[in-house]
């Protein structure tokens, strides 16, 4: 019976998600035409130059829910800022009905698989949060590559200064020359500033968009420097050897750390695959576990124990540097 309604559920959602895709197509080909025209015109008169023109305007991608699009974005939704921060042109509506669409998904595969009351609720958790935790992994992969870019950004930025340049100029030269996401952060940081925002809340911005310690140390280097005076040069210079120490150090500490965190992924691992394989070789045995009062709260009181175990060994291995 529970099947049978989570296939209705299923079928109705899909047919529902062609008929709002069906309804919003007109507008979908009249942006693209809209989108082609603009993109003539701004490439008319530049036919010899081999370099791609950027579009001053900020494209967002439309999702299937305009509604949860507007509700969900922004600086003051969690939602809008992790996809913000993880780079991916995804819209919020499509994440929540992503997450919505894998949880019936995999509530229907684990009870066709699997012949336990709590397969299913567990399988549903697990599948709603298959799209935050790829925009989390996302993040995080943004957030090292800009924190290993970070220290070109800024030798590049004291140079530009040496020169002569200004520093919204010195910005600008850092956001064409690097590669993303540094270059693309940067740029999005010029581009403000060339709208007319004032440097102070450009670079508040930046700390916002870009949540790292590096940053926020040069941001408020600069902006005492602007406020006191002094050689903004060699204070990017010094803060950028200061953020190659620390990536040095950090290093070290992960090769020291490797055999506790190693330790704590196989004992988080082992008895869900333990359970897993005897679930397979002796499903009898296994059933009295998820069948009984006590088998219940035994797994209950697993569950709390692995967890706590698992926070334990990373606050244990964890060095603030």
């Amino acid at each position: 019976m529970l099947a049978a309604l989570l296939v209705f559920v299923v079928v109705s959602a899909l047919v529902a998600g062609a008929g709002v895709y069906a309804m919003r197509l007109p507008e979908i080909m009249a942006n693209r035409r809209m989108a082609r025209r603009l993109d003539e015109v701004s490439k008319r008169g530049e036919a010899d130059d081999d370099q791609p023109q950027a579009s001053f305007i900020r494209e967002k991608k439309a999702g299937p829910l305009p509604a949860l699009d507007k509700a969900f974005s922004g600086a003051n939704s969690s939602l809008g800022r992790l996809i913000e921060q993880s780079g991916v042109v995804v819209a919020p509506s499509t994440i929540i009905l992503a997450s919505m669409m894998l949880a019936l998904v995999c509530s229907i595969v684990a009870l066709a698989l699997f012949k336990q009351p709590f397969a299913w609720p567990l399988a549903a958790v697990a599948g709603a949060m298959m799209p935050w935790l790829w925009l989390r992994h996302r993040r995080s992969a943004r957030m090292k590559r800009f924190e290993e870019q970070f220290p070109e950004a800024l030798d590049l930025l004291s140079r530009a200064i040496r020169a002569g340049h200004a520093f919204q100029t010195a910005m600008g030269m850092c956001a064409d020359e690097l590669p993303a996401p540094v270059g693309a952060e940067f740029k999005r940081s010029f581009d403000q500033q060339n709208f007319g925002l004032p440097l102070k809340d450009t670079l508040h911005e930046l700390t916002e968009r870009v949540p790292i310690l590096d940053v926020k140390f040069f941001v408020t280097a600069v902006l005492i420097q602007r406020e006191t005076g002094g050689n903004l040069a060699e204070i990017l210079d010094n803060l950028a050897h200061v953020v190659r120490e620390r990536f040095k150090i950090l290093r070290q500490v992960r090769v020291h750390t490797a055999h506790g965190r190693f330790t704590g992924y196989v004992l988080m691992a082992l008895p869900a695959a333990l359970g897993i394989v005897l679930s397979f070789i002796n499903p009898e045995h296994m059933d009295l576990l998820f069948r009984e009062r006590m088998g219940q709260m035994m797994i209950l009181g697993a569950i709390v124990m692995q967890t706590i175990g698992y926070v334990w060994i990373r606050k244990v291995i964890k060095i603030e540097v």
